[in-house]
């Protein structure tokens, strides 16, 4: 084949493929059989292969692309990219409009879109080519993620008209995908990811546009702005359809109040049916020139509001309550429900969190329970159906001996908690090895579950030390080891012998401390040798440690046994270096809670800036809580930071304020 019929047939076979995309990606109705498909993609990588020169901008070979290194550029967006305010009843949508009638004396119509939970894009074309995709981010600044962007099949790298416009929506993976995912991180040994939403925001946000394409990522767009003219909400959606874009058809023109209340009522009834995730409804005002006069403030367009779904419940039966036993020897309670699906996932278990808890609720097997997801992620029972309650039914009691090792339990003084007295509990030792190498502590690529278990049961590492004496020879023999793995697994290891010294402190699973006491007790005595020699009354002087923290940590470092194993670890070859200190006393004194998803940064990032300039984040919201951070599809926390009257700032707040 010569250059001009190679020109020829790479245009025709590009424009073939990606119409046939868009049958089967957005439309649902593929036109042709997986194998003529496939022999025609194979035909268009062979030509391009040997005419790279000629490969088309908008050819769907891109789709995937190289690895991007370090951070993404900054992108700005052409207009303020605000989110929008959450209501919560429908009162709240009748001042919604009592608002809106204060501004315009016509009548108003709305568009009621199903809200959902996913991460908000925005994707720039030129001449019809896709030339940017970017996250949201503060509203102002987003994140170039085109790289994975491209990776999403139903949006067009090239639309039906050569024409230069922006377009935003809502990037999301479906219920059907996430199960997989997390049935295949099962398999290797993974942790479980926990809701499409942030699985969603981490994978658009992937270096490795590999790993993104693997996730099957969908979208669906909602608004548009350049090259077009359309007069309302309703042509905004119709434009984008015929454009080629993914829009959800679940939509309703209402005319009045009663017809969005009937669009809510209906949907929160089915939307479990749905193959995405939804958490509520976004109302619009239909006219753009009527959008136009209400204007924004400046946190939210006063033309919408955003509806959310109360946290689905459902009735489910307990069919036996088990014991799990923890990294400390904590002896907590769960419920194994009869599966039921819930806010998107198949819920069979549910922590029932202590016996006072069970008391409380009276919990047993037997009973049928109302079950919810905590925050749309954790399930739990909020009550027992008691009419439903069968005859012969027992209070549940806390075992008097270990279900693992069969070591005596007992009831810590001061607390709620049991817990194993054997130190060497087989489980107790795993969990104290899985939180050794966890991300926030030596942060050991590869070692999941089921790789700690085997070592430990063939007696390869005993306890954290170990870990840093193993050879490729001690591991390639094992179940599901080769060469390569068990290299790849000693270069993990290797390549953490370095550590500062809050995540050696945070390491050692120390009864109480948590990474961010961790941090306080760095900062303030700034070496290892000087926190073992501290006493509980100068542990106690650092601010965030009480006094039963002080004790827990004091008793440990006096204990012989771990005394042996910080000397081990120090001559396997660990290294202590002192923890980065924060740049700014900006934050001093000051406590962060977040809630929902960060279109900027991870939650990981932000908890990291905010420690960089002093404050502390926490995990839960009480009165002595500064701010809360509210991001996309927030839950309980912050329901509880209103109740309380703590100060909550938008994502675009906090920013600044950072």
């Amino acid at each position: 084949m010569d250059r001009s019929k190679a020109k020829q047939r790479i245009r025709e076979l590009t424009s073939e493929i990606n119409y046939h995309n868009y049958r089967y990606y957005v439309l649902d109705r593929p036109q042709v059989s997986d194998a003529h498909y496939d022999a025609l993609y194979r035909e268009l990588v062979e030509i391009e292969k040997r005419f790279p020169e000629l490969v088309l901008p908008n050819s769907p070979t891109s789709r995937g692309g190289d690895k991007v290194s370090g951070e993404f550029a900054e992108v700005t967006h052409s207009r303020r990219r605000l989110s929008l305010d959450d209501a919560f009843s429908f009162e709240e949508i009748e001042e919604f409009e009592e608002r809106i009638k204060k501004l315009i004396s016509k009548d108003v119509d709305y568009v009621c879109e199903l809200k959902i939970d996913g991460l908000q894009i925005v994707l720039t074309y030129k001449k019809g080519l896709l030339a940017i995709g970017a996250t949201r981010g503060d509203g102002r600044i987003g994140e170039d993620v085109t790289h994975t962007i491209r990776t999403v099949r139903d949006i067009p790298l090239e639309l039906s008209q050569p024409i230069d416009v922006v377009v935003s929506g809502e990037i999301y993976i479906s219920k059907k995908d996430f199960e997989a995912i997390n049935r295949g991180q099962e398999r290797a040994s993974g942790p479980l990811y926990a809701n499409p939403r942030n699985l969603a925001a981490g994978t658009v946000r992937q270096l490795d546009p590999k790993v993104a394409s693997s996730r099957r990522l969908k979208s669906f767009l909602y608004d548009i702005e350049g090259e077009v003219a359309p007069k309302t909400q309703v042509e905004v959606l119709a434009t984008l359809k015929k454009l080629g874009f993914a829009v959800n058809g679940d939509n309703e023109l209402c005319r009045d109040l009663d017809g969005v209340r009937k669009f809510i009522d209906g949907w929160a009834s089915k939307r479990e049916s749905l193959p995405y995730i939804t958490d509520g409804v976004v109302i619009k005002v239909n006219s753009l020139l009527q959008r136009d006069r209400l204007g924004a403030t400046a946190k939210a367009p006063r033309w919408a509001i955003a509806y959310k779904f109360p946290a689905e419940k459902k009735e489910t039966r307990v069919l036996d309550i088990k014991v799990q036993v923890g990294r400390q020897g904590t002896l907590t309670p769960v419920a194994i429900l009869k599966p039921v699906r819930l806010a998107g996932t198949t819920v069979s278990r549910a922590t029932l969190h202590n016996e006072d808890e069970i008391r409380r609720k009276d919990v047993r097997v037997g009973d049928t329970v109302m079950v919810q997801k905590a925050g749309d992620i954790i399930p739990e029972v909020i009550r027992v159906i008691k009419e439903k309650r069968p005859s012969g039914t027992k209070e549940f009691k806390m075992p008097a001996r270990c279900p693992i090792c069969n070591g005596p339990v007992v009831k810590v003084e001061g607390e709620v908690a049991y817990r194993c007295a054997n130190k060497n509990c087989f489980v107790v030792q795993v969990r104290k090895l899985e939180h050794f190498v966890s991300r926030d502590a030596f942060d050991m690529e590869g070692l999941g579950t089921k790789i700690v278990e085997q070592l430990y049961k063939e007696g390869l590492v005993r306890d954290p030390a170990d870990l840093f004496t193993l050879e490729e020879g001690d591991i390639e023999p094992l179940e599901r080891f080769a060469e390569k793995s068990a290299e790849n697994l000693i270069r993990s290891i290797q390549s953490s012998e370095e550590v500062t010294l809050d995540r050696f402190i945070y390491a050692l699973g120390i009864l109480h401390v948590g990474d961010q006491t961790a941090r306080d007790l760095a900062y303030y005595f700034g070496s290892l040798s000087k926190i073992m020699r501290a006493s509980s009354a100068q542990l106690a002087g650092v601010g965030g440690v009480g006094a039963v923290v002080a004790k827990s940590v004091a008793d440990f470092f006096q204990e012989p046994r771990n005394q042996r194993l910080v000397d081990k670890l120090l001559g396997a070859g660990v290294r202590v270096k002192s923890a980065a200190k924060p740049r700014s006393n900006k934050l001093v004194g000051k406590t962060f809670v977040l809630t929902g998803t960060l279109s900027s940064m991870s939650r990981e990032e932000a908890e990291a800036k905010i420690r960089s300039l002093g404050g502390k984040a926490s995990s839960s919201v009480s009165k002595e809580t500064d701010y809360v951070v509210a991001g996309d599809s927030t839950g309980s926390k912050y329901e509880k930071a209103k109740k309380l009257g703590v100060n909550i700032l938008s994502e675009e707040e906090f920013r600044q304020l950072l």
